[in-house]
């Protein structure tokens, strides 16, 4: 066998951290992981566990018309022919896919091929393109359990959890400690790998809305657009509060680990780590996600008294002053919130989609006899 796995993600980080995670664990189980993605994965490719990152060409459905119709089909098939070549060089014993359009090409290529396939749902609810994909891979591992699938599609479920990189894990089991009362209160905020400019309009408009105690005793960590940089730190400043502002930060599972309270989007990875890390959030899911899959995981959370939910259109800046009033003279609160979210951590998570890879890849060598 040549223990040799194939992983495909959209470029983002909500797709890559979980097969960043997986790649990890399959390197220390001996496999060789190769990833397949697209032109955005750039930022992460140097610290992806790869032995080779493969450019393929993808493209998401942008609009009805002719013209879009073709270029997105041109470019599927374009992607799918460079997946098919790929495969037939590699020969992996199994695909893996994170979900994204750039997952198109590779796992269609994985049927075409004959090669088994792994699809990853990390939401709640199942997106459009794994919908597309879905019947065609071997098995369908799950974050939580999805409801409404069809019958054949059910039966090839199996709940792994989703993946979190070593960074969480490494930063994980540090009990929540709420703030003290005369200490400093730490708030984090961040929109995802690439940003959110929503909050950099909202919290500069919301500061001027609390107490002086609160921004005397705030200490604000906040991702930012790199074009949005200097206008939230001149706020900040006007304000007297103590912020550090950067447009990446590398080590944000420490950075959440530190917090009192994260302010964040709910994208699977986000919540993951969340109640890895056993963390309160104020969540504000994309508004325009056709398949409302982050409303789905802040839905979730919130069940189990991790979060607290605001929908974008109701998020004004009053009422982001309110929310961080509330909390911040109720410690209690979060730290339930905290001990909530921690409940609902899979921090095994990776280990389990590992043992499912490694099913699927025994029963093809069963089937095919290499034993070698």
């Amino acid at each position: 066998m040549s223990k040799t796995i194939l992983l495909t993600a959209g470029g983002t980080g909500g797709h890559l951290f979980p097969a960043q995670a997986l790649a990890s664990e399959l390197g220390r189980r001996g496999w060789t992981v190769e990833l397949a993605t697209d032109e955005r994965a750039d930022r992460y490719g140097q610290a992806f566990p790869a032995r080779k990152v493969h450019i393929i060409a993808s493209e998401t459905l942008r609009g009805k018309s002719p013209v879009a119709l073709a270029k997105t089909a041109l470019s599927l098939l374009r992607g799918t022919l460079q997946a098919r070549g790929v495969i037939k060089a590699l020969k992996p014993e199994a695909v893996v896919g994170f979900g994204g359009y750039p997952t198109f090409p590779p796992m269609f290529a994985a049927r075409l091929t004959g090669t088994p396939s792994i699809l990853h749902e990390a939401n709640g609810v199942m997106g459009r393109a794994n919908r597309m994909l879905a019947r065609g891979a071997t098995a369908i591992a799950t974050s939580v359990p999805l409801t409404g699938l069809p019958a054949d599609l059910a039966a090839k479920v199996v709940e792994t959890g989703n993946p979190v990189r070593d960074a969480v894990i490494a930063a994980s089991g540090k009990p929540y400690q709420p703030p003290a009362p005369d200490g400093p209160f730490h708030l984090l905020v961040f929109g995802g790998s690439q940003g959110a400019r929503f909050f950099s309009d909202l919290m500069p408009e919301a500061l001027k809305h609390v107490s002086g105690e609160v921004r005397g005793r705030l200490q604000l960590v906040q991702q930012c657009r790199p074009e949005d940089l200097e206008r939230v730190e001149a706020a900040c400043q006007s304000l007297g509060i103590d912020a550090e502002l950067k447009s990446f930060f590398q080590d944000m599972p420490e950075r959440i680990a530190a917090s009192h309270l994260v302010i964040c989007r709910a994208g699977a990875s986000s919540v993951s780590e969340l109640t890895v890390l056993g963390r309160p959030s104020i969540l504000v899911p994309l508004p325009h996600a056709l398949d409302q899959d982050q409303s789905a995981n802040a839905r979730g959370l919130e069940a189990a008294g991790g979060a607290w939910p605001i929908r974008q259109a109701d998020l004004t800046p009053e009422r982001m002053a309110q929310e961080l009033e509330r909390l911040f003279h109720a410690p209690e609160l979060l730290a339930n919130a905290a001990e909530r979210a921690l409940g609902q951590g899979k921090p095994d998570a990776v280990a389990r989609l590992a043992d499912l890879v490694e099913r699927i890849a025994e029963k093809k060598k069963l089937e095919t006899g290499d034993g070698a």
